[in-house]
């Protein structure tokens, strides 16, 4: 699918954020790695398991075209959701057996290859897999590599919330990629919501680290366009970084967002943008 605004490098940051992953789990306690985190059930120990799970999966798949469990009929979101929610189940609860040294070990060698395997994709040819949350059938490599970043990146500051170590990863150099990927599900988000062609919407996430983000409506539907200073906005919606990764990720529901959040203009078409999840979820 086309992008109107540039593709999004993240490549250089995988090393990046590998090592402060790998630091941060090095550093905890036996009762850190047991604490619950945001993510539903599971705790520290399972998200990390998880992230193991995400480039052994890469790694067997797209290197060497091993599929070894077939997904059966996907016909919907929600079928291929529900695949991958048992697939993660699966490997979380197997991964239990394992001690924390030995996690930590897997994630420095898998990781390693995982970004070595990466780098080797052309970055505008076709992703085995597409990003189904921003509404695509067919998406090409960079926004698929993308895409795993803001997967490692939320997942590493889901641990990171919950031990109190949340500043490493909100700096511009490693939240605006992420951040800017999410917003490419904009679109996808307002497809059902209806205005007059050329209304404009904007999105802003404060601090050094954010930016801001138009949708423009246009006779085929909504889409991103370049940041026009003198757009009227029809409305805006303000949201601190701490809010906007948590709220795209099911953290927080929209209403908790909404209180921590600045809404400009028309409501209704503000809070479409606190209803978008930008994970399969």
């Amino acid at each position: 699918m086309p992008h109107a605004l540039p593709a999004i490098d993240v490549l250089p940051l995988f090393p990046v954020l590998d090592r402060k992953l790998i630091t941060l789990l090095q550093s905890l306690t036996p009762a850190d790695w047991q604490r619950l985190t945001l993510a539903r059930r599971w705790t520290v120990k399972d998200i990390a398991a998880h992230l193991l799970d995400g480039n052994l999966r890469t790694l067997s798949m797209l290197r060497d075209g091993y599929f070894g469990e077939a997904s059966g009929a996907i016909n919907s979101y929600d079928d291929l959701l529900a695949f991958l929610n048992r697939l993660n189940a699966e490997w979380v609860t197997a991964m239990r057996r394992l001690s924390p040294v030995v996690l930590i070990e897997l994630l420095i060698q898998s990781g390693r290859e995982y970004a070595e395997f990466l780098a080797t994709l052309d970055p505008q040819a076709p992703a085995a897999f597409a990003v189904a949350w921003a509404g695509e059938s067919e998406s090409v490599n960079w926004f698929h590599i993308a895409r795993e970043y803001t997967e490692k990146w939320h997942h590493q500051q889901q641990i990171r919330e919950t031990v109190g170590q949340t500043a490493e990863l909100l700096t511009p150099e490693l939240f605006r990629p992420f951040i800017e990927t999410f917003m490419r599900g904009l679109p996808h988000a307002y497809r059902q919501v209806a205005a007059p062609v050329g209304t404009v919407v904007q999105v802003r996430v404060t601090t050094a680290s954010g930016g801001s983000w138009q949708l423009v409506k246009g006779e085929a539907g909504w889409r991103l366009q370049n940041v026009a200073p003198d757009a009227v906005l029809a409305a805006e919606v303000v949201l601190m970084p701490e809010t906007a990764w948590r709220l795209f990720t099911k953290g927080i529901d929209p209403a908790t967002a909404e209180a921590e959040s600045v809404l400009h203009g028309d409501r209704e078409l503000a809070l479409a943008a606190l209803r978008m999840v930008a994970v399969m979820a």
